[in-house]
């Protein structure tokens, strides 16, 4: 996820794309009628397991603040459906209460599911404002903040977190229990309307809680996934491999991205899962994807590059990634997973999977599926980066700056792009 653990399947194939191969962006009419489909209808609900009636009250006083503030604008990209995405001039953030901070963005980077969402090919509805992976210069604090102050340079996560509930100071900080599920910046009123990074300002209900240093040293630009596909892709991996390791020092390590050919979801996720895995000290990392220019940056790097469509080719693995996004992918995965190994299933919100259960019960196979806790392994993501062990920036593909992001954001819809970056 992370984001991509909050995405539900999308349509593939000749149908969804044009005569030059390239994905379509949903028509305003296909978009919401795709919102009525049963899978869309089961992840909607989702965010209504508990506390609705919070949900609705932050919805209301968004549109009671924005009332009160519409001399105050700020800049902020907006995704609408039929694929238009453009500047708009919204209501500026009002400080959010004595704990909070307002920050600037200073580096925004494209999720794995950013593409699909600007294509109208996801279950959030649009329109939006867009962005969840940033760096960002703190500009104001509430009197009760303690650990930032105005100048400093942060990491926010995507996730809004109190860390102080039950939930998050056992570290489980995607599931706070003091705001309703899946609030987070960057998806709408699905996220409940917390904004997009792609601003000139964000707000942060719990600064001390949720915003992180960045290490001196470390690139804001490089940094800017660490808010949510970098730290995913760390908790694939980072959990399981000391112990596999210790054990086999030249244990494998399979990680398998999109598996159909006109997927609309980028696959950035599966390099930074390789490149932690190597800076954990994994020798021998194999990845999987039909995106070619994903396969050839992947040998670039020195890892090994398998063809989706020989599965029969692919290394068996005492740890396996599952970033397919499908149920048929998820079992083909599983077949590559050693006996007594781990799979890790990035994202899927399909209703049901036919998952082969005897099988992995006599393998002793173990499978992890949810979202990641991003706040809770940020730190130690970029403790790698400031060691220089880990290297992100080596799968961005494309940089640009805040004042061209429609046209980058083009280019990374239609174009080989992995990982945007958009900076001010």
């Amino acid at each position: 996820m992370s984001a991509e653990s909050v995405v539900t399947n999308v349509d593939s194939g000749t149908e969804a794309t044009d005569r030059g191969g390239r994905i379509r962006p949903r028509t305003r009419m296909g978009h919401y009628a795709r919102l009525l489909a049963p899978d869309a209808l089961a992840a909607a609900r989702l965010p209504l397991a508990r506390d609705v009636p919070a949900r609705v009250e932050r919805i209301s006083r968004v549109a009671r603040g924005a009332g009160k503030r519409k001399h105050e604008r700020m800049r902020s990209l907006v995704v609408s459906a039929g694929g238009e995405f453009r500047w708009r001039a919204v209501p500026r953030p009002a400080l959010p209460g004595p704990a909070g901070a307002l920050v600037r963005p200073l580096a925004v980077a494209t999720c794995d599911v950013d593409r699909a969402m600007m294509l109208g090919r996801t279950i959030f509805p649009l329109p939006l404002h867009l962005g969840h992976e940033c760096t960002a210069e703190v500009v104001e604090v509430g009197e009760q903040v303690t650990t930032v102050r105005p100048g400093d340079r942060v990491v926010v996560p995507f996730q809004i977190s109190c860390g102080n509930c039950s939930s998050c100071q056992r570290g489980h900080t995607a599931n706070c229990t003091a705001v309703p599920p899946t609030s987070m910046y960057g998806f709408g009123i699905s996220g409940g309307l917390w904004g997009g990074a792609l601003a000139d300002l964000m707000a942060v209900p719990f600064a001390d809680a949720m915003l992180v240093q960045l290490p001196s040293g470390v690139d804001p630009v490089a940094a800017a996934g660490v808010a949510d596909n970098i730290s995913d892709a760390y908790r694939q991996v980072a959990p399981h491999l000391p112990g596999i390791l210790t054990a086999d020092p030249d244990a494998e390590v399979l990680i398998v991205g999109r598996l159909e050919r006109n997927h609309p979801f980028t696959s950035s996720a599966v390099l930074f899962t390789a490149l932690i895995a190597r800076a954990l000290g994994a020798r021998r990392i194999s990845v999987v994807d039909t995106w070619p220019v994903l396969r050839e940056r992947a040998g670039q790097l020195g890892f090994q590059a398998w063809d989706p469509q020989r599965p029969r080719d692919w290394p068996t693995a005492p740890l396996t990634v599952d970033a397919t996004g499908t149920p048929a992918g998820l079992r083909q995965v599983l077949r590559h997973t050693a006996p007594d190994g781990i799979c890790t299933c990035v994202w899927s919100l399909h209703r049901s999977a036919a998952v082969p259960l005897a099988a992995c019960y006599v393998r002793n196979v173990t499978l992890h599926v949810g979202r990641a806790h991003v706040r809770s392994v940020m730190p130690d993501v970029l403790d790698l980066m400031a060691a220089g062990d880990l290297q992100p920036e080596l799968a961005t593909t494309n940089v640009a700056s805040f004042d061209d992001a429609p046209a980058a954001l083009r280019e990374h819809c239609y174009g080989d792009a992995l990982k945007t970056v958009l900076t001010l």
